[in-house]
C-alpha cells in the first residue's frame, strides 16, 4: 500500500513538473470558443445617481452601458466606485465592458507574458471563461483589483493589510508611512500598538514616553487627508491594543471623549455628516479601535477578580483593576461610539491555520483576515445562489469551475 502511495504521489509530482513547463489548459465551460461573453448578454444605457443624507446629488455619470439584469445598486456601487478616468472627459469609462476587459485582459497579460498559458487558445479561454464568471455576477474581486489593475504599472491588488510596530521612533513613522501607501492604493490596514511602551514609562534618555494613544492621533490624521487616495472610499485602519497593556483605559475611552466633542459641535449648528467639519476635527475617526482579551481575563471577568497590567519594558505590574470594571468600560464606550470592539486572543491562536509562522496579534479593519504581522490578503467573493439551480440544488461542478 505504502509503495503504490509512493508511485501515484510521484507520478502526480512528474505531471506536475510537465504542466509547469507545458503551461495550463483551460477547458471551457462557460464560454464557447469565437463568441465574446460581452456579446451573450442584454445592454442597456442608465444614468447613475448617488445623493447623500440631504438629498444633494453628490456624483452622478449618464449614459452608462450596464447589463440588464445587474441591480440599481450594482449600477450605482461600479460606475461611482470602479469605472476610472477623470468624470467628464473621453478617459472616463463608461460601460462595464471597459471595466471588466481592463482587469481579465490585464491578468491575462500577465500569465501570458509569464508563460502561463500552454497555447494562446489557454489564455483567450482563460479571459472568456473569467469575463463571463465576472459579467454574471457569479464572483467579484476586491475594490484594489478593480481600482488598479490596468491602470497601475504595478497594481496594489490586496485589500487586506496587517503592520507590526516596534517600540521606536524609526518604526513608528515607518508605520504612517505604509499606512499612507496601503490607504493611496484604496486598501485598508490594521496593527497591534501594544510592543510600544506606555505614557506610565520613562524613555532613555529621560522624560516619560508618549504612549500608543498619542500616536494614534497622527496615524488617524494621515489616515484622514489620504482618503484611500481619491480612490472614492475612506481609509480603513484597524488600531488593537491588548489588554495588560498600561494604557488600556486610555485606550477604551479615547473614541467616546472625542466623540462628545463632535456632539458639542453639532449642538452648536455644524455640519453632522460623516465628512463634515463636526467629526472631521476630532480624533480617532478613521478606525476601529479593538481590544485584544485573552481567556485568562475572561476568566477573571468571570470570577470577578482582579486584573493587572503590566509594563511593556520589563513585564512588572503597573495597575490593578476590577477585570468586571474594564469590560464594563469597554461596553460603556461601544454604546456611545461603537468603538472599541474586543478579539479574543486565546482562540484565535488555537485556530491559527499556520501557527508556527508566527502568532496572531491583529486584523484587519473588519476583522475577516487574521494572519500573520506584515502580511496582506486578497479577497474575492462567489455569489452562492448564482449557483442555485432552477430545482434547488446547488450545482457543485459550476461552483468548482469558478473556484
Amino acid at each position: 500500500m505504502a509503495s503504490t502511495m509512493t508511485q501515484a504521489s510521484n507520478l502526480g509530482a512528474v505531471e506536475r513538473t510537465a504542466s509547469a513547463k507545458t503551461g495550463l489548459r483551460i477547458d471551457r465551460y462557460y464560454s464557447r470558443a469565437g463568441v465574446d461573453p460581452f456579446d451573450e448578454v442584454e445592454w442597456e444605457q442608465r444614468a447613475a445617481s448617488i445623493t447623500n443624507e440631504k438629498g444633494k446629488v453628490v456624483f452622478e455619470q449618464s449614459n452608462v452601458e450596464i447589463p440588464k439584469t445587474w441591480s440599481l445598486m450594482a449600477t450605482q456601487v461600479v460606475v461611482s466606485k470602479y469605472f476610472r478616468g477623470p468624470l467628464g472627459t473621453p478617459q472616463r469609462e463608461s460601460s462595464v465592458r471597459q471595466m471588466i476587459g481592463r482587469v481579465v485582459n490585464t491578468i491575462t497579460g500577465w500569465g501570458t507574458k509569464d508563460g502561463y498559458f500552454a497555447t494562446t487558445a489557454d489564455a483567450q479561454a482563460f479571459a472568456d471563461e473569467l469575463t463571463h464568471i465576472l459579467l454574471h455576477q457569479k464572483a467579484c474581486f476586491n475594490s484594489p483589483v478593480w481600482f488598479n489593475c490596468g491602470i497601475e504599472e504595478k497594481p496594489q491588488c490586496s485589500a487586506c493589510f496587517i503592520l507590526s510596530v516596534d517600540d521606536t521612533m524609526d518604526s513608528i513613522l515607518d508605520w504612517y508611512r505604509k499606512e499612507g501607501v496601503i490607504f493611496k492604493g484604496g486598501s485598508g490596514s490594521g496593527v497591534n500598538l501594544s510592543k510600544i511602551r506606555s505614557s506610565k514609562e520613562q524613555l532613555a534618555g529621560g522624560g516619560t514616553a508618549s504612549g500608543p494613544v498619542s500616536f494614534m492621533k497622527a496615524a488617524d490624521a494621515s489616515a484622514g487627508v489620504i482618503k484611500s487616495g481619491g480612490k472614492t472610499r475612506r481609509a480603513a485602519k484597524m488600531v488593537v491594543l491588548n489588554i495588560d497593556h498600561p494604557d488600556i483605559e486610555e485606550f477604551i475611552k479615547c473614541k467616546v471623549e472625542e466623540e462628545k466633542k463632535a456632539w458639542a459641535l453639532i449642538e452648536a449648528g455644524y455640519d453632522s455628516s460623516l465628512d463634515g467639519p463636526a467629526y472631521g476635527s476630532v480624533f480617532f475617526q478613521n478606525a476601529n479601535n479593538s481590544v485584544r482579551v485573552s481567556d485568562e481575563f475572561m476568566r477573571a471577568v468571570q470570577d470577578d477578580r482582579e486584573w493587572k497590567t503590566r509594563y511593556v519594558m520589563n513585564g512588572e505590574v503597573c495597575g490593578t483593576y476590577k477585570a468586571r470594571d474594564l469590560l464594563r468600560m469597554i461596553a460603556e464606550s461601544t454604546y456611545f461610539c461603537g468603538d472599541p470592539g474586543m478579539q479574543y486572543d486565546t482562540t484565535i491562536n488555537d485556530w491559527h491555520t499556520c501557527s508556527n509562522s508566527g502568532r496572531i496579534n491583529a486584523s484587519n479593519p473588519c476583522s475577516e483576515y487574521m494572519h500573520l504581522d506584515n502580511s496582506a490578503c486578497n479577497l474575492a467573493s462567489l455569489n452562492l445562489l448564482k449557483y442555485l439551480r432552477d430545482d434547488g440544488v446547488f450545482d457543485t461542478e459550476s461552483f468548482r469551475r469558478a473556484v
